[in-house]
């Protein structure tokens, strides 16, 4: 007989039902982590070999001896995988092996070796990076991209156009027309010089030259080159170098000889300036030049020319306008391996310099291409890349589709990049080109709103890092099954209808007028004229807005804050599907690398809580058995449980594609963030005032929002200058019960249960020796090194902290790992908590929704409806109206019939179900049609006086837990500048008590109690001493001193040179505590 698998929630095994409006061919999504993994890709194969060409191949300083070359390269196996890396506190990473030949052609020999090049960290199937055994992610970063922009100024109200060509790297050239018509350029933000010098540099050297290169120009145009041409002092080439060499180096002193040689090497040399293949791309679309013949990569004589043509076109036409800067077409995305690339290209160049020196510093005929190349330099680069960089980040690993998001995620900060302070408006702003390429409404709300974004659905990114959205081809009014990608400028060509234009079954558009875009904008056209259309409605928004169910019935700030709150769901113990979902769920469990599918047909030789063993169909032997390891109560980055659960049993046949095991927060290959809950919207007894929440007692029994945490600890036992600490159960001065745990390592039992104050490592310290007595020798004669002096330094459970062991590491030197100097041993412990929700837990909805909960009711005690069924929870109705989230009342009724039918429904993001759709499910459920049943106060067992609406709602437990927020203090450090206590949790500190809250006090007229904030219980020192003792004595506290405040306040006075002197009631003067007047 086959033994049960573990058990669905029961939303997870019911059959979806799909309430889609869009009618369109729903084309496969691509896999929602490819922006990182074939970005990674791209680097192993090809970004290495174009950083070897590039510095390839390296000439000694002569240029006339010697050549290194770099030919082929590989990776070898890594050296350990990503378990172990994760387990040890590792990097996972593999050797990279290159084959360098080194000539020699004074003597033509030839030397051929392979050189290690150092270990590069390796991308995991997942998209992600392990640095030091911790999970990191690198955030793709949207940049400006190379090319030519041309901007408009306007002086004293006439429109002047000017020009900006701005390099992969190198100096960037600024082009102005001036007010009186004549065009100027600046090098590197330098003083301006007129545009006609750098002509000159760039092979136009006379005047007359310049006017050929223009002869095509009208009198008109003509007007702006012969105005530059007057106010050029310079009339040759060896002039122009010098003026424009004066401008870029005001001070030194300028000869033809060395204006040459700066000026060539900066526009001349590959290595110095580079509009790279995108820039070129860009330049030759923006000036209309031949893309295919034009590959160089430095500027020509030509790009000049034509630019200054645009420049003087653009300052004739009256309705001109500059470029969009802002314009997903003139932005970018530099990837993961983009972005290491440019570090690397950092430390290769180092890494030339280093093979130069060597070249000139050993001997030229025993050299090998070992002795040249030290990787390490190129190896410190990518190390401080990966460690240290702003776009390396820590993983958000909170829940599955944080994961998916953190890995989509493309931020405008960054190397290169904008900064929070700088960046404007407008480069925040939702975009028109963004449709179908980044998320409008995902995105944070503190200071980076709009530089922090998210790619949208369907997104993918073109070969120079442009973002591409897929449209399904439109001729003659029918959809056809043609998909064409299109960037952003490509995209203003054609006129694209929405995803929610009605089509009949075999694709025509069934209305003669559609609404469209055209040229980005919105307009309505006819269906005749239509070339293309959305291939889904949800093409426009990012993953989690598309797992909002009614996003079109949300305001679009609260759906971002549904958004960014599905991030933060901790991973609850029993995951639970949503029985209202968007039909996003299936896609975003699969692609999150949680869940574990069957590869091909087949049938489970072996299944238990640890492992599953695959036996293909039609094949034998070792290729045909697949094992896969299920994790159990991993700790992630945000220390809550990863643990996976086998779906299968023993002997039980699959089909390929089937799910063998579930991940954190996914239920039968569901997203399951939540979970379902009985809701009422109604005012209760006041409980539930300012969004706070009321949950039944029965959700806490029943373990619904139950999460398991996981805390690690960590102590190292050092070599000290009195001796090595050693661990071990036998701990002076502490009682049995206290050690009962401990192994004879003096670890503790992985099993134990542990509260604040036990110890989990003992470990004791040698202690410096005294002068020994008599007695004490004597007792050291008979017992030995027992007798002797130690210190119990054993790693105890922080206060406040409870849980059980669940895992132990243990680090030393004698296993091969390593150690920071002076450290024998490193342990590591880990304990896992169960976290039930409780009051001051936060609780949040899909639909922006969020609320604290304010009182646990007894399940008698909560509104029930009239077949006696109690709610779970109750929400306040005033906090739907004036936040404009319907979403949670469509979702909330349509929950409702779902569960009473047996059914989940799926009702996409801005094509789901309508009003009218959920009263016919109601109706057939049997419920009332506008969602509002009687309901009964539980205390009284009598209705309420109107109905109120109630059903199914799908609530999220957020990671801001009462638990780690909680804190009180009595008597804790005081700041030694203030005098006044520390803030904050982490150092035991007290609560600010501000200018306003004294006021507060002032308005209520408590005079004392304000006295005593401001004195005892803050920074008079004397006072709070006096007050200890009395409160130990128990006598009464006597009145207050003087706050060490006041005494700074008379001190600034007598540094502004004002005598403050205290005035007793009898008229003396009272003398202020702190250093003695020196009397004059």
């Amino acid at each position: 007989m086959l033994k049960k698998a573990n058990a669905l929630s029961v939303s997870a095994g019911l059959e979806p039902k799909n309430f889609s409006s869009h009618s369109g061919i729903d084309i496969e999504q691509p896999d929602l982590a490819e922006i990182q993994t074939n970005s990674y890709q791209w680097i192993l194969k090809d970004g290495l070999r174009e950083l070897f060409d590039e510095i390839s191949p390296i000439k000694d300083y002569a240029g006339k001896d010697l050549e290194l070359h770099f030919g082929e390269y590989y990776f070898d196996e890594p050296k350990y995988d990503e378990e172990y890396s994760k387990f040890k506190g590792l990097t996972y990473e593999a050797p990279l092996r290159v084959n360098v030949r080194l000539e020699n052609k004074k003597a033509k020999i030839k030397k051929e070796q392979e050189v290690y090049f150092g270990d590069l960290p390796l991308m995991t199937d997942r998209g992600t990076f392990i640095i030091n055994g911790i999970e990191r992610v690198v955030v793709s970063q949207l940049i400006r991209s190379a090319g030519v922009y041309f901007r408009l100024n306007i002086l004293r109200g006439k429109k002047l156009f000017g020009a900006q060509i701005i390099p992969n790297r190198g100096a960037w050239l600024e082009f102005e027309t001036d007010a009186d018509n004549s065009i100027s350029v600046k090098i590197d933000r330098r003083r301006k010089a007129p545009v006609t010098s750098l002509l000159r540099i760039f092979d136009l050297d006379t005047d007359a030259d310049i006017l050929k290169a223009f002869k095509d120009l009208s009198g008109e145009e003509m007007k702006y080159i012969e105005k530059t041409l007057k106010k050029d002092t310079a009339k040759t080439r060896e002039e122009a170098y010098i003026e424009i060499y004066r401008r870029i180096r005001p001070g030194d002193l300028a000869t033809a000889d060395n204006a040459m040689s700066l000026i060539d090497g900066m526009f001349r040399r590959n290595d110095r300036y580079d509009l790279s293949r995108v820039g070129r791309f860009k330049m030759n679309q923006r000036l209309g030049l031949d893309n295919k013949k034009q590959k160089d990569l430095l500027l020509s004589q030509k790009d000049i020319v034509t630019i200054i043509k645009e420049i003087i076109r653009l300052n004739l036409d009256a309705d001109a306008e500059g470029d969009d800067i802002d314009h997903l077409g003139n932005r970018r995305v530099r990837t993961a391996g983009e972005l290491l690339q440019n570090r690397l290209r950092i430390g290769m160049a180092r890494l030339r310099r280093i093979v130069q020196d060597r070249m000139s510093t050993l001997d030229p005929d025993l050299l090998t291409p070992v002795q040249l190349v030290n990787a390490r330099p190129v190896m410190s680069v990518v190390r401080d890349f990966f460690s240290s960089s702003q776009l390396s980040q820590f993983m958000n690993q909170i829940n599955p589709l944080s994961e998916i998001e953190h890995k989509r995620r493309v931020s405008a900060m960054g190397p290169g990049g904008l900064t929070r302070e700088r960046a404007g408006f407008e480069v925040r702003d939702v975009h028109r080109s963004h449709y179908g390429r980044i998320c409008p409404i995902q995105t944070p709300e503190g200071p980076n709103i709009g530089l922090v974004n998210h790619l949208a659905n369907y997104a993918r990114l073109n070969e120079l890092g442009f973002i591409e959205t897929p449209y399904l081809v439109v001729k003659d009014g029918k959809v056809t099954k043609e998909i064409k990608w299109l960037d952003a400028l490509e995209e203003e060509k054609y006129r694209i209808a929405h995803g929610g234009t009605p089509l009949t079954s075999d694709g025509k558009i069934i209305e003669s007028r559609v609404g469209a875009r055209i040229k980005g904008d919105p307009a309505v056209c006819s269906r005749a004229k239509v070339d293309l259309i959305d291939v889904a409605p949800r093409q426009a928004i990012s993953v989690a807005t598309s797992l909002i169910p009614f996003l079109e019935h949300d305001d679009a700030n609260r759906a971002l804050m549904g958004s960014n709150m599905q991030r933060q769901a901790v991973v609850a113990i029993k995951a639970d599907a949503p029985y209202v979902g968007t039909g996003m769920e299936e896609k975003a469990a699969h692609d999150s690398g949680y869940l574990i599918t069957a590869p091909a047909d087949g049938e489970i030789k072996e299944v238990d809580a640890s492992h599953i063993i695959f036996i293909q169909k039609g094949k034998t032997g070792k290729g045909g058995m697949h094992e896969y390891k299920l994790a159990k109560f991993k700790r992630s980055n945000e220390f809550t449980s990863i643990s996976q659960r086998a779906r299968v049993v023993t002997g039980q046949k699959v089909k390929k594609g089937d799910i063998l095991a579930d991940g954190p927060s996914i239920d039968n290959g569901v997203l399951a963030l939540g979970q379902n809950l009985k809701v009422a919207f109604i005012s209760w007894a006041g409980s539930n005032f300012e969004d706070a929440i009321i949950l039944s007692e029965r959700v806490v029994r029943e373990d619904r929002f139950s999460s398991i945490h996981i805390d690690d600890y960590e102590i190292d036992v050092r070599d000290t200058k009195l001796g090595p600490e050693v661990t071990t159960p036998d701990i002076p001065n502490v009682s049995e019960d206290k050690l009962r745990n401990l192994d004879e390592e003096g670890i503790i039992r992985i099993g134990a249960e542990v509260k604040s104050g036990d110890i989990l490592v003992g470990k004791i310290s040698p202690k410096g020796e005294s002068e020994l007595t008599s007695e004490e020798r004597l007792l050291r004669a008979i017992f030995g090194e027992k007798a002797r002096d130690v210190k119990d330094t054993s790693l105890t459970m922080p206060h406040g902290k409870r849980g059980r062991i669940v895992g132990i590491k243990i680090f030393s030197r004698e296993r091969g790992d390593k150690l920071d100097p002076g450290i024998i041993k490193k342990i590591k412990v880990e304990v896992a908590t169960l976290r039930k929700v409780r009051v001051g837990d936060k609780l949040a909805g899909r639909h922006g929704n969020k609320g604290v909960i304010s009182r646990i009711l007894p399940e008698e005690d909560m509104p029930y409806t009239e077949d006696g069924n109690p709610v779970d929870i109750i929400l306040n109705p005033l906090g739907v109206a004036s936040r404009m989230n319907i979403g949670q009342i469509m979702e909330t009724s349509l929950g409702w019939a779902a569960k009473t039918l047996g059914y989940r429904a799926q009702t996409p993001a801005l094509s789901g179900a309508q009003w009218e759709d959920i009263q016919k499910e109601l109706r057939a459920a049997g419920l009332p049609e506008d969602g509002k049943a009687v309901l009964f106060d539980g205390r009284t067992g009598k209705p309420f006086d109107q109905k109120v609406t109630v059903g199914i709602i799908y609530m999220l437990k957020l990671n801001h837990l009462v638990e780690d927020k909680i804190h009180m203090r009595s008597i804790g450090p005081y700041s030694l500048i203030t005098q006044q206590p520390l803030g904050g949790k982490a150092q035991s500190g007290g609560q600010r008590f501000g200018e306003m809250e004294v006021w507060a006090l002032e308005g209520h007229a408590v005079p004392h109690i304000l006295q005593e904030v401001l004195t005892i219980k803050s920074d008079d020192v004397m006072g709070r001493a006096a007050a200890y003792e009395s409160i130990i004595r128990q006598e009464r506290i006597k009145s207050p001193s003087t706050p060490a405040a006041f005494n700074v306040l008379v001190k600034e006075l007598k540094a502004l040179g004002l005598n403050l002197e205290l005035l007793g009631p009898d008229g003396a003067v009272i003398e202020s505590r702190g250093p003695k007047k020196i009397k004059e």
